[in-house]
């Protein structure tokens, strides 16, 4: 492994027992220093697999994943909270909330923004390092073609699903974020030409699909256990079975990670698309 994996290992080790220590700020910054190590380290894993990653062949491709991390995660900030665009100050409508927060404006921002530019970077690296490794195996399968006719309404779903959350103010309604930019933008980016899951499951190839699953689980557990126990943090709000948690998530959250790093991926080709 290259050095900055190391580095990476050494760095979540050490927030850690900073953390646990007792240290105010590493308490405060613990979610955009951990993750930040954590990209460090699963990019030098990647790095040792596949002999490239972001930060050792594909640093430029890196800038572009860590602005749309960062534009896609202030978009579902939007969703978040209605009392943007509908005025007020409900913070009972937010389906999440984040507490302890820096008091200064602008070091708040720094720190939001810091924290989003990890999200895209993190599922992505963990997906390829799972692709490279555990479903490594999951190519030259049986090809799934799906009809024209199921891309089209895979589209009309994704869309409504865009839109009826910000129509409709209602914690019900937060599954449909973490599916409606998937459903609505990968058929687009198989009729575009840009990279898509759909396209390798044709070819018999479920190695991609199959790893951005299990990376939105497996960052999903890593987000909601560091989480946890950080000065900063975020907690949920929902209707339904929120009482049953793991960690500040309530259980039947954790099914909306799987599908959300398929969403991320669509999105980061949808906007990288626009800019060829």
């Amino acid at each position: 492994m290259p050095p900055h994996g190391w580095v990476g290992l050494v760095s979540i080790a050490a927030a850690e027992a900073l953390l646990f220590a007792g240290n105010r700020w590493v308490g405060e910054w613990f979610t955009p220093l951990v993750w930040t190590a954590y990209i460090l380290f699963v990019d030098g894993l990647v790095r040792a697999r596949t002999g490239q990653s972001y930060l050792s062949t594909r640093r430029r491709e890196l800038v572009g994943v860590t602005v749309a991390s960062i534009g896609s995660w202030w978009l579902f900030e939007l969703y978040n909270a209605p009392r943007f665009w509908r005025g007020g100050a409900d913070l009972e409508g937010l389906w999440w909330q984040y507490h302890n927060l820096e008091p200064d404006p602008l070091l708040r921002f720094v720190g939001y923004t810091w924290a989003f530019a990890t999200i895209f970077p993190a599922l992505f690296l963990t997906a390829e390092a799972l692709k490279a490794s555990l479903v490594a195996g999951l190519s030259n399968r049986r090809p799934l073609r799906l009809p024209h006719r199921a891309h089209a309404a895979s589209i009309i779903l994704g869309g409504i699903a865009v839109v009826l959350p910000l129509l409709v103010v209602s914690r019900w309604l937060v599954p449909l974020v973490w599916v409606g930019y998937g459903l609505l933008l990968e058929p687009i980016n198989y009729r575009r030409g840009a990279p898509s899951w759909l396209r390798e499951v044709e070819a018999g190839d479920y190695r991609r699909l199959a790893a951005l699953l299990g990376s939105g689980l497996c960052c999903g557990l890593l987000w909601e256990f560091w989480n946890y126990w950080a000065l900063t943090k975020w907690t949920y709000t929902v209707p339904y079975a929120g009482e049953f948690k793991l960690f500040e998530m309530p259980v039947l959250g954790y099914l909306g990670f799987p599908p959300f790093a398929l969403e991320a991926f669509a999105m980061y080709n949808f906007l990288r698309s626009l800019v060829k």
